[in-house]
């Protein structure tokens, strides 16, 4: 499919792995040059020797999300490699603590707030001058089925997620005019290294296998997921190219799910 975004330049957070490295590699395959990023440089250079692009299309950059020094450093690296960016994917993030809410402490929900809303706050405010430049862009922010249903073990990385679908909401009321769209995707229980960890954690804990595990937690944590299966990157990938291209010209403060009906309302 022709996403029209041939000779776009694309910014991708969080890219060594799952969703950002999928959404790379579709924005990669439809002619945009793409920078991806994320905070293990060695990681993300392995990952990125994974994607197919013609040269000159392709760049990785180590940055941290939490430091305004660090994005400000991206920018100037962006810049020298590939000028000015139409498109931002914000994918990185981290679970967070997980308990009751009694049981975290003030500490785990600053380190879970500071990653994954003010993350992307600060991406946004650094290279929000490239985006309204062209009179063409588009940011699209990874979210969760959390931000609209939270779940009680996992309240600081609910409250970030609603806070980033919150911002975006009216970010996207800020810069339609000048042709800048912003949207949201919200996946549920990825296969992805996130909940790989999550599950093996859960095995160990109850003393079962790993596929034990996805199962149990899908029968008692995601009744709703009516396919009854983890989704794979690539599946919510292609609904963020998507939202990246031409085609959603019409598409702003949406929130896309991705979730195999796991929030349980309309």
């Amino acid at each position: 499919m022709d996403l029209g975004i041939q000779g776009k330049t694309a910014l991708v957070f969080g890219a060594d792995s799952g969703i950002g490295w999928n959404t790379a590699r579709i924005l990669l395959a439809e002619g945009a040059t793409v920078v991806v990023t994320d905070l293990d440089e060695g990681r993300l250079l392995t990952s990125a020797d994974q994607l197919e692009s013609a040269p000159g299309r392709l760049h990785a950059f180590a940055a941290d999300v939490t430091a305004a020094d660090s994005l400000a450093a991206l920018h100037d690296r962006v810049r020298g490699a590939v000028g000015e960016i139409d498109i931002l994917v914000q994918s990185s993030g981290v679970t967070g603590p997980q308990g009751m809410f009694h049981e975290i402490d003030e500490q785990g929900w600053l380190d879970t707030i500071d990653v994954d809303l003010m993350g992307p706050v600060r991406i946004t405010r650094e290279f929000i001058g490239d985006l309204r430049n062209g009179g063409w862009g588009r940011i699209v922010y990874l979210v969760s089925e959390d931000a609209s249903q939270p779940y009680d073990d996992e309240l600081p990385y609910c409250a970030a997620k609603a806070g980033v679908l919150s911002f975006a909401k009216g970010l996207s009321r800020s810069y339609a005019a000048e042709g800048l769209l912003v949207n949201c995707v919200s996946p549920a229980f990825i296969h992805t290294p996130m909940t790989d960890a999550m599950m093996d954690k859960r095995a160990k804990q109850a003393g079962t296998s790993f596929d034990e595990a996805v199962s149990s937690f899908l029968n008692a944590e995601r009744p709703y997921m009516e396919l009854g299966r983890r989704g794979e990157p690539e599946e919510v990938a292609n609904v963020v190219a998507f939202l990246c291209s031409d085609l959603a010209s019409f598409v702003n403060g949406a929130n896309y799910r991705v979730d195999s009906g796991s929030v349980a309302t309309i």
